[in-house]
């Protein structure tokens, strides 16, 4: 059989085959990120308002008008919000379950997150309380309160696994009575205020610690032992758009996204809570009002839509997870981190919330564990948690920031039957 000269075919070749392969990858790269990126600009409608993030970039660069600063940044924050819940999911369904949960714990709530390390670095104590408190309200009464309603208006009554969701409403029980208890201290002592404010600290990180261990072993309960209850009938990954999760972004791809819109979330909140003072003193809105009802629409109105989508579809269990399972990641995990954040930083992050501010949660706490407690929903329930966050709200629109909050002594005493 005549063999080729000095072997020169058989060495070429697979060479010449290799070096086509890299070029046609090159050469098909542009194309790969022009279609995955137009794929991920269209996952969500609300894409559409990444035109408002160079504009707000812009406008805080140049130090226009504050107002101007904070409605632009306002608005660029809801599509970057979404685009981070997309590349979160697409990058948890290809870790698997255990790890995907986590993932979708640590980002589910990023953009929050972002935003009140940038106000407690700025020492603007009042805007983190108040979006943390902003941001389990808005999920327990009016994304559950939304859920409810689309679900009432398709079905008559709509049913979701009871079991689950008295867990997670005793977990916030748990979690609001963390934050009553240094209220009610702050009121009881009688020491100095350099003193009091001293051991309401040291109360506050010893609380957060134990927050953060409740919140591993709930992350244990979810994922691990308890696993076949959080079973959900969308467990197929299927969004609210038909797609499923995994399909669009690879995991570098993703991950990448996922850097570049947390560094845009980091640098419109920058901006964002810049114009916060100024917005105050020409818009006289408290800060109050600013952090616990404008920012956490902002920070959840991605997942917003989705639960109150699924909700519609009859998939209620999953919209029960997206809406109180989010309360408990602010509870549990991101404000105990952003208390022993402080810690570190040296900024005093306490978990002593205002009296009247506290009162609240507790009475959202207790509505919402009575209408859950049966494992059934319809749209009047769905309209009674809305009505009671518009109320919420409106007290919140009046209450100045100036406002003595704490829980006077003597109702404390009287409360609990001491006087």
């Amino acid at each position: 059989m005549p063999q080729p000269p000095n072997g020169t075919a058989d060495e070429n070749t697979p060479l010449v085959s290799h070096s086509n392969d890299d070029e046609s990858r090159w050469s098909s790269l542009p194309k790969y990120v022009a279609r995955t990126t137009w794929k991920t600009l269209a996952s969500n409608y609300v894409n559409v308002f990444l035109v408002f993030v160079p504009a707000g970039i812009i406008c805080g660069a140049l130090h226009v008008n504050p107002t101007v600063v904070f409605v632009l940044n306002f608005i660029a924050i809801i599509p970057l919000a979404a685009l981070l819940s997309f590349a979160t999911e697409e990058l948890s369904a290809k870790l698997g379950q255990t790890l995907g949960g986590l993932m979708n714990a640590t980002f589910g709530n990023a953009v929050e997150l972002i935003v009140s390390i940038v106000a407690l670095r700025e020492g603007e104590i009042r805007i983190v309380q108040s979006s943390m408190l902003g941001s389990i309200l808005s999920n327990i009464l009016l994304v559950l309160g939304c859920c409810f309603l689309a679900g009432g208006i398709r079905y008559r009554e709509s049913t979701f696994n009871g079991t689950v969701a008295s867990t997670m409403s005793s977990l916030m029980a748990v979690a609001s009575a963390s934050l009553i208890i240094p209220a009610t201290l702050y009121a009881a002592l009688r020491s100095s205020k350099e003193e009091t404010d001293k051991n309401i600290l040291m109360l506050s990180h010893g609380t957060a610690i134990i927050l953060l261990g409740l919140y591993i072993l709930y992350l244990y309960f979810q994922l691990f032992s308890h696993a076949d209850l959080f079973d959900v009938e969308a467990q197929d990954g299927e969004d609210a758009d038909g797609h499923k999760d995994g399909e669009v972004l690879s995991p570098i791809a993703a991950g990448v996204a996922l850097v570049l819109v947390t560094v845009l979330v980091a640098v419109c909140a920058e901006y964002l809570v810049d114009s916060i003072d100024s917005l105050v003193q020409t818009a006289h809105i408290s800060k109050t009002f600013i952090g616990l009802v404008l920012l956490p629409i902002v920070g959840n109105a991605a997942e917003h839509v989705t639960a109150v989508v699924v909700a519609y579809k009859g998939k209620m269990d999953l919209a029960i997870n997206v809406a109180i399972g989010s309360s408990l990641q602010i509870a549990l995990f991101v404000t105990p981190f952003l208390v022993v954040l402080g810690w570190i930083i040296h900024e005093p992050m306490t978990l002593h919330f205002q009296g009247f501010e506290t009162v609240v949660l507790f009475i959202s706490v207790l509505v919402v564990n009575y209408l859950i407690q049966d494992g059934k929903s319809n749209y009047l329930e769905g309209a009674m948690c809305i009505g009671t966050y518009i109320i919420i709200a409106l007290a919140f629109y009046v209450y100045p920031d100036d406002a003595n909050g704490n829980l006077g002594g003597n109702f404390i005493a009287k409360f609990f039957g001491t006087q």
